[in-house]
């Protein structure tokens, strides 16, 4: 989509502002839009054995993608985005390229953070700390302090992530207050479950998007994606655009959401 270009404001502060409504998704501009569009990215490694590149530079250019992808996103007013990026089962991929996994992480953090923290980006990184180097840790810490009190897009990011071992850990959290005292087991309910998950402060995702042409979930926001809309498309994650996002969206548009109900229904916020 063709952006006019806005004539330079004089004053610095009034640029600042426009820079941060830029990317601002407090809410959903219509009904017909997703609140919470989620994303797996997949096709890296294909689109690179297309073009006869390493598999590594397959990876670098779906990280580009993401950069585009974060700012359409915002742009079109959808306020949560989340993209896996790096699953549990990934560490089953040579060691050399789960290190270039991992080099990705701590560069889009370190050449992107101060851009999205301008944008009004709030960022979370969702998954097991577990088996991550100590600077990522670190790194990740720092980029969800630093953009926890902005306002705009919540990006989050599914980094060492599994749908079954979120479930479990979230098990585990509800048998400790049980075994504590302090939670009735007859008192447990779904909403219990929810809030034990790493995405307790998300709205499940309204719209997943598949890219590559597998049609799975691949263990990815198993428990939220109960009544998803799910959106297949044969783009290859690094060939993605704007054109194919706003194909998903009219997809989307199109589909009746009962939620078990016979008639349209829209749950609470």
């Amino acid at each position: 989509m063709h952006r006019a270009e806005a004539p330079v404001p004089s004053d610095q502060s009034t640029a600042d502002q426009q820079v941060l409504e830029e990317w601002s998704a407090p809410q959903a501009v219509n009904a017909a839009l997703p609140r919470h569009v989620a994303i797996i990215m997949d096709g890296n490694g294909r689109w690179a054995a297309k073009r006869h590149l390493p598999r590594k530079l397959g990876h670098r250019q779906g990280v580009e993608t993401v950069r585009r992808m974060v700012r359409a996103v915002g742009e079109r007013g959808i306020p949560y985005l989340t993209l896996f990026g790096f699953s549990t089962e990934n560490w089953r991929r040579p060691p050399d390229e789960v290190e270039d996994l991992m080099g990705l992480l701590r560069l889009y953090i370190r050449r992107d953070l101060a851009e999205l923290h301008k944008n009004n980006v709030r960022i979370r990184i969702i998954g097991s700390r577990e088996g991550l180097a100590d600077d990522i840790v670190r790194m990740i810490a720092e980029a969800e302090e630093l953009t926890a009190g902005n306002a705009g897009l919540r990006l989050t990011i599914a980094f060492n992530y599994g749908g079954q071992s979120e479930i479990t850990r979230a098990t585990l959290r509800i048998a400790e207050a049980v075994a504590r005292g302090d939670l009735n087991p007859c008192d447990i309910t779904p909403d219990t479950v929810a809030d034990h998950l790493d995405t307790h402060d998300l709205p499940d995702p309204d719209l997943i998007i598949r890219t590559s042409g597998d049609k799975r979930l691949s263990n990815f926001l198993i428990w939220q994606a109960a009544y998803a809309e799910l959106v297949f498309v044969d783009t290859l994650w690094p060939d993605f655009n704007d054109d194919v996002l706003g194909e998903a969206l009219a997809d989307y548009a199109s589909r009746e959401r009962r939620f078990g109900a016979r008639e349209p229904w829209t749950p609470q916020p």
